[in-house]
């Protein structure tokens, strides 16, 4: 018997912002979840592209030549190799899809960074 799971429900492990947890796996892609708020960091993932869908909240995600907002219902694809920096200025919560080599904050490392531990537990 497969297991079913909440995508709300998987919000409540998440205590922290800019933490994501792993909540699933589609093949070699994980489903994390993230509570936002707050700025994150130019960052780039140069070899994974990164899907962002907004399941309750606001939040604009901001590149080097313009800016693009999301609200609840709205997910957009950050394309490998793209400079990007995540921005939600009241709490907003995300699925994250991208692949298991995905660095949290690319190749910036912040006292937000999380490694894919901290991300599993």
């Amino acid at each position: 018997m497969l297991p079913v799971q909440n995508l709300f429900a998987a919000f409540e492990r998440v205590t922290e912002h800019w933490s994501p947890k792993i909540v699933g796996r589609v093949n070699n892609q994980l489903l994390k979840v993230a509570k936002v708020k707050g700025e994150l960091v130019w960052h780039a993932h140069q070899d994974e592209d990164e899907l962002f869908y907004i399941v309750r909240g606001r939040m604009r995600i901001e590149f080097e030549d313009h800016v693009v907002e999301l609200a609840e219902g709205d997910f957009l694809t950050v394309p490998k190799g793209v400079r990007h920096n995540p921005v939600a200025e009241e709490e907003c919560w995300i699925l994250l899809i991208e692949p298991e080599s995905t660095r949290h904050t690319g190749d910036e490392t912040t006292p937000l960074t999380r490694s894919l531990a901290e991300q599993y537990a």
